[in-house]
C-alpha cells in the first residue's frame, strides 16, 4: 500500500459508522474516555447540516474502499494574530495504516481546504507523550509552541 494508491476525500454520510469506529479507536489510543452514545447523530449534524457545516471531516480511503483514518477541522480565530486559521481537531490512522504516506495525504487535503477557505494556515495540538506524531509533524516542517489545553464544563 502507498499513498499513491489511496485517496483523501471529504467524508460522506455513509462513512459515519466507520468514522465513529475510528473516533472510538482514537480515543482509546489517547487513553481517553470513549465517545458518548449518539456520536454519529451529533457528527451528522455538524458535518452535513441542516445548517452550514461547522466541522469538516476528511477520510483516507484505501484502494479496496477501506477507510483507514480521518482528520477533522474547523475554521477558528486567533485574537493575537487578528486572523482566522483552520484548526485540525483530530488526525488518526489505524495502526496498520501508519507509515504508508496516508498522514501526509490527509494533511495535504486539510491544507487545500484551508486555501480554498482563504485561510493562511493550519494549526493543531498533539499530546506531549505522542512522540511518533511529534516526529511526523516535525518531518512535515511544522513548528510547535508549548501550551496546555484545558477544558471546563459550562454546567456546575
Amino acid at each position: 500500500m502507498s499513498a499513491r494508491e489511496a485517496v483523501a476525500r471529504h467524508a460522506l454520510p455513509e462513512d459515519l459508522p466507520r468514522v465513529v469506529e475510528l473516533v472510538t479507536e482514537h480515543a482509546a489510543y489517547e487513553k481517553a474516555a470513549p465517545p458518548a452514545p449518539g456520536l454519529a447523530d451529533r457528527l451528522a449534524g455538524l458535518l452535513f447540516g441542516p445548517g452550514p457545516s461547522r466541522l469538516r471531516c476528511f477520510v483516507a480511503v484505501l484502494p479496496d474502499g477501506t477507510l483507514a483514518g480521518y482528520a477533522t477541522c474547523a475554521p477558528e480565530l486567533s485574537t493575537w494574530d487578528g486572523a482566522e486559521y483552520l484548526h485540525m481537531d483530530c488526525l488518526y490512522l489505524t495502526e496498520t495504516s501508519r507509515g504508508h504516506g496516508l498522514g501526509p495525504l490527509l494533511i495535504t487535503a486539510l491544507r487545500e481546504e484551508a486555501r480554498a477557505l482563504g485561510l493562511p494556515e493550519l494549526q493543531w495540538q498533539t499530546p506531549v507523550w505522542n512522540e511518533s506524531a511529534i516526529r511526523f509533524y516535525d518531518r512535515l516542517g511544522a513548528t510547535s509552541k508549548e501550551k496546555r489545553r484545558y477544558t471546563l464544563p459550562t454546567e456546575a
